[in-house]
């Protein structure tokens, strides 16, 4: 069956439970999802949506697919004249019933997504020419909006912000991480927490998200310790007398091999994976939706080099493992220094932490000093006296000033890692062609990370920009419909967050802002047709 947007979640589990029977009841209660040795037939177990990722993005959505709606305050002036007569035309409807595109017209920010820049500066007016304006939106929770949907995550919601490591601060104010409806600083006070700056650790972060989806009673939308193995279309075929019948296994090739001679029309989606118990033990299951939400995130797979020696054990691709060879000691009165090897800043990160604890750093990266695409550059001094303090040094102790190589901190700007070595030496090799041979304790690989989208056909290249290539934040997001983030090239797939580019949670908002209103007008247009008696047994459109 599927489930309709009125059906509370007591009575979704309850009708599991009288589905299946009492032998799963217990099973369902703890995850609404049915074992992989029950396969369902058509449209069995269909959920409107389910969404991957439990982060920002996926916590989000779920907050609006809940039923939670932004309206103009009644006091709420925006500071862009335009954009608040636009506002104004239309006070009595929530920002979700609106025509994004008309609203985000015109508006410019740090984001290459136009819903993404609109709900930020409703969310935070002007806060790029730092301004502290509050949200001119107010929330409502209307429950007749609300569209039955499941958010699935490897950990506690909150994603990979439980993972980071927690001794930096974040790059974003800790305003500008907070999720509608629940001021950052106010829960922050509430704890009793003590916020000295206006920049957080990550660790509050974590806790601040975790803490939302409960006190928004989301919870029960949300399955942690779940594993994605596989997401797949589901087809369906027509006869001659237009009775269909379905096919789980119909590939691609087949498709565009029985093109023009059976009408196959693409169907809902098959979720496969696990949920791993409290003993360890992985429990399979496999469920249906009509819509699927990609809110992964982009730390899965740490970027590498892809050069000789990678994979040596002393070759690490994580702060969180150089954190843990330091706590443990390893470093210990070692007199070769460390290896940092990137010009981001979880590579300066990197440097601070070998810094503050007296560990000696060689620091490899690429690109000139000068360079204005570096991260560096685009960091108020005030704002980020650390962040500054590493670029000064990656300035002025470059290996040409100081050729002391054992001195606190050397950089090697415009230079690249040709290899690694077994007796833990690094062949490096300058812009001008010159190779070098330094001796190192440990190695750092610190250039970026990339979405593991391996449950996805051909793990996704397909939906990027370009095709056949895999999936990267800044060079080949997933390519979307800008004001519904569907993707465009796969229907009633959405995707948010890094995935499409945006990797700051004050943009991430507007994908689910996007994704919202495309679902409620689908969810409108499907009830106007059960209504009609037409349509009622398939899957939104």
């Amino acid at each position: 069956r599927t489930y309709s947007g009125t059906e509370t979640e007591g009575q979704l589990l309850n009708s599991f439970v009288q589905y299946f029977g009492d032998s799963l009841g217990r099973k369902i209660k703890r995850m609404p999802l049915i074992e992989e040795t029950v396969l369902p037939g058509d449209s069995l177990l269909t959920l409107p949506v389910v969404i991957i990722g439990n982060g920002p993005s996926g916590i989000c959505l779920s907050y609006l697919l809940s039923g939670y709606r932004p309206y103009l305050s009644p006091e709420a002036i925006h500071p862009n004249p335009i954009l608040h007569t636009k506002l104004e035309e239309a006070r009595h409807l929530s920002i979700v019933d609106q025509d994004l595109e008309y609203l985000s017209e015109g508006l410019e920010g740090r984001s290459s997504n136009p819903v993404a820049v609109l709900f930020d500066t409703l969310l935070h007016p002007d806060a790029d020419f730092g301004y502290d304006y509050p949200p001119v939106l107010h929330w409502k929770l209307e429950q007749h909006n609300y569209i039955p949907h499941i958010v699935l995550g490897k950990g506690p919601p909150g994603g990979a912000w439980h993972s980071m490591e927690g001794s930096m601060l974040t790059i974003s104010f800790g305003d500008w991480m907070e999720l509608p409806g629940l001021s950052f600083k106010e829960w922050a006070a509430s704890k009793r927490r003590n916020v000295k700056s206006d920049r957080v650790m990550p660790e509050e972060i974590a806790c601040y998200y975790k803490h939302y989806v409960k006190v928004m009673g989301l919870q029960k939308n949300f399955r942690d310790n779940v594993y994605i193995t596989s997401v797949s279309r589901l087809y369906r075929e027509k006869d001659e007398e237009g009775r269909s019948h379905q096919n789980e296994d119909i590939s691609t090739q087949h498709l565009e091999m029985e093109d023009g001679q059976k009408s196959l029309i693409k169907r809902n989606w098959e979720i496969r994976g696990y949920q791993r118990a409290t003993d360890g033990s992985h429990v399979p299951f496999c469920l249906f939706a009509e819509n699927v939400a990609l809110a992964t995130g982009t730390f899965d797979s740490p970027g590498r080099l892809q050069v000789e020696g990678e994979d040596f054990p002393f070759v690490l691709h994580s702060m969180s493992d150089f954190g843990a060879a330091i706590s443990k000691g390893k470093l210990r009165g070692k007199a070769d220094p460390v290896l940092i090897v990137g010009a981001g800043l979880t590579a300066a990160d990197a440097v601070l932490c070998a810094y503050n604890n007296n560990i000696p750093v060689v620091h490899v990266f690429r690109r000139r000093v000068t360079d204005t695409s570096l991260i560096f550059k685009q960091l108020p001094k005030k704002l980020y006296p650390e962040y500054h303090k590493v670029y000064h040094m990656m300035c002025t102790q470059s290996h040409t000033v100081d050729s002391n190589q054992h001195s606190a901190y050397t950089s090697f700007p415009e230079h690249n890692v040709l290899s690694f070595k077994p007796e833990m030496k690094c062949v490096l090799q300058s812009a001008s062609g010159l190779k070098k041979i330094l001796k190192f304790s440990v190695a750092l690989v610190l250039i970026g990370s990339h979405p593991n989208l391996f449950f996805l056909k051909d793990q996704g290249h397909s939906i990027g920009h370009h095709s056949n290539q895999p999936i990267t934040c800044k060079g080949n997001p997933i390519e979307i419909d800008p004001y519904t983030y569907e993707c465009t090239k796969e229907a009633n797939l959405f995707a948010l967050g890094p995935l499409v580019g945006d990797n700051f949670v004050r943009f991430l908002k507007g994908g689910a802002l996007g994704i919202a209103r495309c679902l409620a007008i689908r969810q409108k247009k499907k009830h106007e047709l059960i209504e009609s008696g037409d349509g009622g047994g398939e899957g939104v459109p």
